[in-house]
């Protein structure tokens, strides 16, 4: 797999602004935002996209998940926000590093995009 943005993130090759990084998972703030807060949860393992997960990656598929919460609420975000996982091109997925997206600071509409 080719080398992306976010895996020159993981290896501090090019800046971001960093919210939260334990051994598993990294979060920064979206360069691109589209709300006022914009965070991008990544697992340090490169897996291109969801659908190329494995038995193996349960663990650390809930790991992700399971810090979206305290991210949330370090952010401000206690009246709400919205995880987003893109997948593939109609997905909408431009960085083949699985991410998720954590949208809040305003009011989200249904149904997106």
């Amino acid at each position: 797999m080719s080398e992306t943005i976010f895996t020159k993130i993981i290896d501090r090759e090019i800046p971001a602004t960093i919210v939260y990084e334990d051994d598993l998972a990294i979060a920064f703030k979206d360069i691109n935002p589209q709300a006022p807060t914009h965070i991008l949860v990544i697992p340090k393992k490169v897996i291109a996209k969801l659908d190329d997960v494995t038995p193996s990656d349960q663990a650390l598929l809930g790991h992700l998940l399971l810090c979206i919460p305290k991210i949330a609420q370090e952010q401000g975000l206690s009246d709400g926000y919205r995880v987003v996982i893109n997948n593939g091109e109609l997905g909408g997925q431009t960085v083949y590093h699985l991410h998720i997206h954590i949208l809040g600071g305003r009011q989200m509409t249904w149904p997106p995009g």
